[in-house]
């Protein structure tokens, strides 16, 4: 645990350095579709019938956790409100330590400890893909949470604690394509984000790893995505959730709603069918674990 501190303390300081080796020159028609396989970063917009519908990434969108609402931030090529004036250097920053250009924490919201294991080539492409969107002033919203949840300091300890940084790492053991299913699961779609239950602490709970959990983002149920039979989705086949991640059709014929729906929409739709292929590859490999979650009836 000291080790851990030494080491997170260390990892701070170099926040506050320039990152070498990093210069403009991502590919923008590539970026897109990293921010596809990402779920369209669909947090970032709020969309018509959400109340305040606003453009595309702009942010302002209201995401509700058991400490209090925090609202996403807008990531249009605003130089004001947006993240216009960011440096590739900034950006990539903010994906992997969770800490805006001037130093400050990011809330834990921003699923930071999923991107941290993104590559340099994945968050170059999306921040070039980034740039070339419409510019929108929208200004960010600070979050509706009580003291010491809306401090930004407070989030420090909570890193030491549940932020463990990338890189991501091959299994020499596995073949391609459910090492490139395990990057994007774990890393680009940050599916344990919203699939893995969580502590007391907010971290995730990593011994139920994808197991689902009944009070997921913005309130709803994320349910069980591992190989168990009864609870999770261990008898569905790989072109079942190829398919599902497609078009959002379950193999009893069943169609997603809510979140999911919106992230298919926006994002896995126009995905390449080859990572949605290793998508479901590494996931039919997640160990079972039994987790029965209550589906409220719409």
């Amino acid at each position: 645990m000291q080790r851990n501190f030494i080491w997170l303390g260390f990892a701070a300081l170099l926040t506050l350095l320039p990152l070498p080796g990093l210069s403009d020159g991502g590919d923008a028609e590539r970026g897109l579709q990293v921010l596809r396989i990402a779920g369209g970063c669909t947090c970032h917009t709020n969309y018509p019938g959400e109340g305040d519908s606003a453009p595309l990434l702009a942010g302002g969108r209201a995401l509700s956790s058991p400490f209090g609402v925090y609202y996403s931030s807008n990531i249009t090529p605003d130089p004001e409100t947006g993240i216009g004036n960011w440096s590739d250097a900034d950006f990539i920053r903010a994906m992997r330590d969770g800490v805006s250009p001037e130093g400050r924490n990011y809330f834990p919201v921003f699923p930071y400890t999923a991107f941290t294991f993104m590559s340099d080539r994945d968050l170059l492409d999306l921040r070039a893909y980034l740039t070339t969107l419409e510019p929108i002033r929208r200004a960010n919203l600070p979050p509706d949470a009580p003291f010491p949840f809306s401090w930004r300091p407070a989030i420090t300890p909570w890193k030491w604690l549940n932020f463990e940084t990338g890189p991501w790492q091959e299994n020499s053991n596995r073949d391609a394509t459910w090492n490139r299913g395990h990057y994007l699961v774990q890393a680009v779609a940050h599916c344990g984000e919203c699939h893995t239950p969580r502590t007391l602490t907010g971290g995730l709970d990593l011994q139920n790893s994808m197991a689902g959990s009944a009070s997921g983002p913005e309130g709803e149920l994320a349910p069980n995505i591992t190989s168990d039979d009864q609870t999770g989705i261990g008898r569905w086949s790989i072109p079942d959730i190829t398919w599902f991640l497609e078009i959002g059709l379950k193999p009893d014929g069943d169609d997603t709603q809510g979140l999911m729906a919106e992230v298919i929409q926006h994002g896995y739709a126009s995905a390449e069918p080859d990572d949605l292929r290793a998508i479901a590859t590494y996931l039919k490999t997640v160990p079972p674990i039994h987790n029965a979650l209550v589906v409220e009836s719409k």
